[in-house]
């Protein structure tokens, strides 16, 4: 039986360094960071003072009305959504809604609606907000773009920590190939920057305390690399079938050609310093897309920044594409705005899918000196890709030991 071929054909993003996705592409390329030394109040008694904010409020583009009924991560899906939405050119078509659907993830969910709705708590129960649970509930940010595209072929939302929208775009696809839609938007969103999170992650040592220099802060792959840096945002992508795009006469990004999804089986945190659920997830999505290890020009990274999570991938990418990962040219674009959790796979597959469609690599910032373990040919500025059909690789992974690879080429 033919595979059905699923094509990205919209695009859309908020993130810390740029509103929309011109804005982001532009700041990647430019090398830009997003990173800030937060002064709210609540951060004074925190060891993390650091993190990438939006470079954008999404209470500037959402309607008073509509935002007081959305959690901050909630909000970021429909700023992202609308833009992926309008770019798709969809918003011009006549659609069967039955064959639309979305599947948008998160990480931690209505995270700020919940700490500010615990806090009203303590004033009494009727302080507490009628909206506080269609706003907490993971699925909100999913349910509220479905309900504004009037998407009515399933709205999921996957969590799978920082591999989570990974995972979203990795069931649009499944959802596409089983003839359940012909349109699935999916990704993911997160907006999590609070004292909790810093706290939490600060306690295990996963953060960066660079606090006199937030833009260096993040620095996947070097030496001294100490920890990641908290972003937030979302990255939107709007999936169709390759004969549906075509029938409209839509511009086609790129292909996603495969996904591999597997899991470590080794630690709640830690990943497997092995890499074999790394390599697993790599080399499934190199067969679901029936590429060879050779096909791959560029590899866009995980590289959280954090000592071990940096190794254990560099070691899984080896395995996975062998003598060919030395004409991979990888990247890490957290060293710019950050780890967006639940967000962060979505957002960098779009920033593969330009990467193909522009055939440029944007560069990895702060990599002053390369871990010697880590055996990689890293962009540390804009690198050319060539001519012919290309094609790339996605890591998002999580806490749990969840593995989420995909493979996008052109079209």
């Amino acid at each position: 039986m033919s595979k059905t071929r699923v094509v990205i054909t919209g695009l859309g993003a908020t993130t810390p360094v740029g509103g929309d996705v011109a804005s982001t592409w532009e700041a990647l390329l430019a090398g830009r960071s997003g990173a800030k030394l937060l002064t709210a109040d609540w951060v004074e008694e925190l060891p993390v003072k650091i993190a990438a904010p939006a470079a954008v409020e999404p209470t500037e583009i959402i309607e008073r009305v509509k935002a007081r009924r959305l959690d901050r991560n909630a909000q970021f899906a429909v700023v992202a959504a609308r833009e992926a939405w309008a770019d798709s050119g969809l918003a011009d078509v006549e659609l069967d809604k039955t064959r639309l659907g979305v599947s948008i993830a998160t990480g931690i969910g209505g995270l700020l609606t919940t700490l500010t709705n615990y806090d009203a708590l303590r004033n009494g129960p009727r302080r507490v907000s009628p909206l506080a649970i269609p706003m907490l509930m993971p699925n909100s940010a999913a349910a509220n773009v479905g309900l504004e595209l009037g998407a009515l072929a399933g709205v999921r939302t996957p969590v799978s920590a920082c591999a989570s929208s990974n995972d979203a775009i990795a069931l649009a696809a499944d959802q596409l190939q089983l003839g359940r839609a012909d349109i699935v938007v999916a990704g993911g969103a997160e907006g999590s920057i609070a004292g909790l999170p810093l706290a939490a992650f600060g306690q295990m040592m996963a953060l960066s305390r660079r606090n006199d220099e937030p833009e260096r802060a993040s620095r996947p792959w070097d030496a001294d690399r100490d920890g990641f840096l908290l972003g937030e945002g979302a990255g939107i992508l709007v999936l169709e079938t390759y004969e549906h795009a075509v029938a409209r006469g839509a511009k086609i990004y790129a292909e996603l050609a495969g996904s591999g999804i597997t899991a470590d089986g080794h630690d709640i945190v830690q990943p497997d310093p092995a890499g074999s659920g790394a390599e697993r997830a790599m080399l499934m999505a190199l067969q679901e897309g029936d590429l060879a290890a050779d096909d791959i020009v560029h590899i866009n990274a995980h590289a959280t920044s954090t000592p071990a999570g940096d190794v254990a991938e560099s070691v899984a990418i080896r395995k996975a594409l062998g003598s060919a990962a030395d004409r991979a040219v990888a990247t890490a674009p957290k060293s710019m705005f950050g780890h967006l959790l639940g967000a962060a796979g979505a957002v960098e597959s779009i920033a593969t899918v330009l990467a193909l469609h522009h055939r440029v690599v944007p560069p990895t910032i702060n990599l002053d000196k390369q871990d010697d373990a880590v055996e990689l040919d890293i962009a540390t500025e804009q690198r050319k890709l060539g001519d012919g059909d290309l094609a790339a690789l996605n890591n998002s992974f999580g806490f749990g030991g969840h593995n989420v690879a995909l493979a996008f080429k052109t079209v």
